[in-house]
């Protein structure tokens, strides 16, 4: 396997000046992505009016769209429902988990999770009020922590700021054993490495698709739920898309027999669309070749730093078997240190209090990108050029 077997770099919009190591972040816009939206736009929306619904078949565009997430994650098709956010598809997950197993009321996560992960738990606690405890142990003791009175295990699968990556078989294995319901957040996962829920047995998992996925900005989340179970999950949203027959106008909410009853409200017709439009660059991409792409320039990315930069401190799992597909750094000027980077075309970001994060998608980038942007970390780096006074300003997102 070659990087250039999955390097496909003409389908992106990305301007020429521009070494792009933020796609774990946020995907760059996907060549037929403006025409798609447009279309939506002018033709369905301006020209059909409401009938688009059914002229366009906007109404089946959530389920076209997560049977294309499926395979990508390791799903049968049917299994993913499309909508709404990330954050929401969290709440739905651990809600219907909880009901699972009334009779437990311990949720363990772990300290690396992201923040809204844990805030959507904190909440959901409050809000049920019922004596629920959320335990956060660090990653590395997770597996230990998974005892006979645990409710559900709730879990990233790569940690956002180091990459560091969960074994999600094991994991889930250990949380069957003790009886618990498994969550995975796969917001850094689902088009970076090869998944297999089908395989692994999980319950739940969630993620949102304006990262590797290309989705852009505010682009819908997914959740998968085992089918063996669809037809038991109590959703705690129940919304008027969730239900059965959403037309028959009933009083009463029944839910849809299918993983569409975890859909919530009426669904982003333009950003589905664009998501859809920025799916078809997996077409044909063998997830195993991807993977492989990605350590390769993982792996040359971090001898090039190390060599160039004896400043940064790797902060990642040297294991590429333990890491994502990114690569974070640790350094005490970071902030300023990826502004002066920006600025000179090499794009990543900043996740505090020291973390300078790289992401690796070889769908768009190669090792002469790799090399590139690390002699110009090394130019950075070595001559102090983040002190700048200008670099020390910090922006609202970073």
């Amino acid at each position: 396997m070659s990087i250039q077997s999955v390097y496909r770099k003409e389908l992106f919009d990305i301007p020429s000046d521009i070494l792009y190591l933020d796609g774990n972040s946020l995907g760059p816009l996907p060549k037929g992505a403006v025409e798609r939206a447009s279309q939506v736009i002018k033709s369905e929306w301006g020209g059909e009016l409401i009938k688009a619904w059914n002229s366009a078949d906007w109404i089946s565009l959530p389920k076209k769209v997560g049977d294309q997430i499926a395979p990508i994650i390791g799903a049968p098709a049917g299994s993913v429902a499309t909508g709404d956010t990330l954050s929401i598809k969290v709440y739905q997950a651990l809600a219907a988990a909880l009901k699972m197993r009334p009779d437990r009321k311990i949720i363990v996560s772990d300290n690396g999770n992201f923040p809204t992960d844990l805030y959507m738990a904190q909440g959901l606690i409050g809000t049920i009020d019922k004596g629920y405890e959320l335990r956060t142990p660090a990653p590395e003791d997770v597996a230990d922590s998974i005892t006979d009175d645990v409710a559900v295990v709730m879990l990233t699968q790569v940690d956002y700021r180091s990459g560091r990556m969960h074994d999600m078989s094991e994991i889930t294995r250990k949380a069957h054993e003790a009886g618990a319901v498994m969550i995975w957040d796969l917001a850094h996962s689902a088009g970076a490495v090869p998944l297999d829920l089908a395989g692994c047995n999980a319950e739940f998992a969630v993620g949102c698709t304006y990262k590797y996925l290309n989705g852009g900005p505010g682009a819908p989340a997914f959740i998968y739920v085992r089918p063996d179970i669809i037809e038991d999950i109590q959703p705690a949203l129940a919304g008027w898309m969730g239900h059965d027959a959403p037309f028959a106008m009933e009083l009463d909410y029944r839910p849809a027999m299918t993983t569409e009853r975890m859909r919530v409200g009426t669904p982003p017709i333009v950003q589905l669309s664009i998501l859809q439009e920025a799916l078809k660059a997996w077409e044909g991409v063998e997830m195993e070749d991807l993977r492989a792409a990605s350590i390769a320039l993982s792996e040359l990315f971090i001898r090039e730093v190390e060599q160039r930069c004896p400043q940064l401190s790797l902060a990642s799992p040297r294991d590429p078997d333990s890491r994502g597909s990114q690569v974070s750094f640790a350094f005490d000027h970071g902030y300023p240190a990826m502004q002066a980077l920006i600025e000179r075309g090499v794009i990543g970001d900043f996740r505090a209090p020291n973390i300078m994060r790289f992401g690796f998608t070889p769908l768009y980038l190669n090792e002469g990108n790799v090399v590139a942007a690390a002699k110009i970390i090394e130019d950075v780096i070595n001559h102090d050029l983040w002190q700048n006074p200008k670099y020390q300003i910090k922006s609202r997102v970073t």
